[in-house]
């Protein structure tokens, strides 16, 4: 099974919490209790989405958060790159990590594949998209067209 990281979860949570009140900025005590999320986890999270210029901060007592671009221009992929890093559904399919059965593998190339497979749909779904109340239509059609 492959599961994000609780922090990427808890990321798309804020994100979409952000989309839903932009353009508005909120401070990390008040996005806590909203989403009711830990608030040390809450300023962790913003820290690496602010970091990866996803969200733009403002210091002072007016101070907050708010989406530093669109939230159609942000993706799923965006999010998720920003807390994890670099996607890899196998120690394999990162450069970072070489294993030592690479000379003779035969699925390295397909994990490649599927790698790419699983970031282009991430990356194909926006936080505009996860806050709207239903699916964008190209992941209802993939989806159907699986499921039959």
């Amino acid at each position: 099974m492959v599961i994000l990281s609780k922090l990427a979860d808890y990321g798309v949570i804020i994100m979409t919490h952000l989309a839903e009140t932009a353009p508005s900025q909120v401070n990390a005590v008040q996005l806590a209790a909203e989403t009711r999320l830990p608030p040390a986890t809450v300023s962790k999270v913003l820290k690496l989405l602010a970091r990866a210029g996803i969200v733009s901060a403002v210091r002072g007592a007016t101070g907050g958060y708010r989406l530093a671009r669109a939230a159609p221009q942000i993706s799923v992929a965006d999010v998720v790159a920003a807390i994890d890093g670099a996607m890899a559904m196998t120690q394999c399919a990162t450069t970072a990590s070489p294993c030592d059965r690479l000379d003779f593998c035969p699925t390295r190339p397909h994990w490649y594949r599927i790698n790419q497979a699983v970031e282009r749909a991430l990356d194909g779904i926006s936080i505009h998209d996860m806050v709207a109340h239903s699916p964008p239509p190209q992941l209802f059609g993939a989806l159907e067209t699986s499921a039959s």
